[in-house]
């Protein structure tokens, strides 16, 4: 892709990426099916795939083999499920991509400080494919490496006839369940898959309990169902007027709900972190915090549309962290509620500009940067002042 004056470069602009949620965390998929970044388990935990920053670390592809440009993109209506539709050498085939949730159960791995709804995160990414036409031939490529890039994991594929591969020596342990012959190809998981019309395949990154693991297409689609049926119903609570900016009005509003992160009820001011504000600017903060100030703005949207639950879930969240007598309040928190957040480890492998992963809760961005742990500067291929670029515009490509 040819960018401006800064000539060529390998990534998509950032308002072609596709947005997905279970208000845990969030993940972005480029135009050719590549999930680009996706931080494991929470919003701001570091990342498992990070090619939106450096194309050498981490990216994740479901699609078919002969073509990397789909025909449509979309989300389907009323939730934030990604559907892509490919049109191949030999027949068509349609991708549904989302992070899913499921009715409420015990779980002691999520810490609500606000009450749970009758839905929560699956701490799952679900993947499946469906030939609707034809033939065609699917690939898998998993390149996970935790730390922004840092550490390739070492996988284990299980006995079950290569369904399921499993990670070590990186936190989370995670999963990759397909019901394709999965293989170790150096670092990485692949398979491929042939798929006639009619037939479908899935897969799943899971960071959770096994026993909510799909085993089947059945059960993935199912999954995709249930999430749909979660946004559409959280959807419907709202009040859109008939209008022909109603489309625009509720994706808005999904895009908020996508960004709050249900246990404390707090909003991440956006998805990323390291991403230049300009191109091959310096002011690529991480803004995966609860800014107080923009949070406001949010908070009045979500009331004005008719969800008091997330406004009176944020303003709890506030009344927690901004206990009256303490310090004075800061202009960002932790969504986890805490005043303080103890940045992650620095990443060995190194992006071209300054990669900053944490910011001072009393400093404000655009004053002069402090001394914080990913200031280094070294060799990388990633979105640096060669090829720095940030593109306004919302979330995700898809429509």
């Amino acid at each position: 892709m040819v960018d401006g004056d800064l000539g060529e470069t390998p990534f998509p602009r950032i308002g072609e990426y596709g947005f997905l949620s279970d208000c845990h965390t969030g993940a972005l998929i480029a135009p050719d099916g590549s999930v680009e970044w996706l931080c494991l388990p929470r919003f701001d935990s570091p990342s498992v795939f990070t090619a939106i920053l450096d194309r050498g670390a981490g990216s994740f592809r479901f699609g078919p083999t002969d073509v990397v440009v789909p025909l449509a993109r979309r989300y389907v209506p009323g939730t934030n499920v990604l559907e892509t539709t490919w049109m191949c050498e030999e027949g068509w085939v349609v991708v549904r991509d989302a992070l899913t949730v499921s009715e409420w159960r015990e779980q002691t791995d999520h810490e609500h400080t606000r009450p749970p709804t009758g839905h929560d995160a699956d701490a799952g990414l679900v993947r499946t494919a469906r030939c609707v036409q034809g033939r065609v031939e699917l690939e898998l490529h998993c390149d996970l490496a935790y730390g922004y890039g840092a550490t390739r994991p070492r996988w284990a594929v299980g006995e079950g006839g290569g369904n399921t591969a499993t990670t070590s020596g990186g936190d989370p342990e995670v999963r990759l369940v397909s019901d394709t012959g999965l293989r170790v190809d150096g670092d990485d998981i692949v398979a491929t898959r042939a798929l006639e019309e009619g037939e479908g395949c899935f897969c799943t990154l899971a960071w959770g309990s096994p026993d909510a693991d799909p085993r089947t297409f059945e059960d993935a689609a199912y999954r995709l169902r249930v999430t749909t049926e979660f946004w559409r119903a959280w959807l419907a609570d709202g009040h859109f007027p008939d209008h022909p900016w109603r489309s625009h009005l509720q994706r808005a509003a999904l895009t908020l709900k996508g960004l709050t992160y249900a246990p404390t009820g707090a909003l991440v001011a956006a998805l990323t972190t390291s991403l230049p504000e300009t191109p091959g600017g310096e002011r690529n903060w991480d803004y995966r915090y609860t800014w107080i100030r923009d949070a406001t703005f949010t908070l009045w949207a979500m009331h004005t549309l008719g969800f008091d639950l997330e406004a009176r879930d944020f303003a709890d969240f506030v009344r927690d962290v901004c206990h009256a007598g303490e310090e004075p309040i800061q202009i960002m928190y932790g969504i986890g509620a805490d005043r303080q957040r103890r940045p992650p480890a620095a990443p060995e492998r190194r992006l071209r500009s300054p990669a900053r992963f944490d910011l001072h809760p009393h400093q404000e961005p655009g004053s002069p940067p402090r001394p914080r742990l990913g200031d280094r500067q070294g060799p990388g291929r990633g979105r640096g002042a060669d090829v720095a670029r940030a593109r306004s515009g919302d979330l995700g490509g898809a429509r």
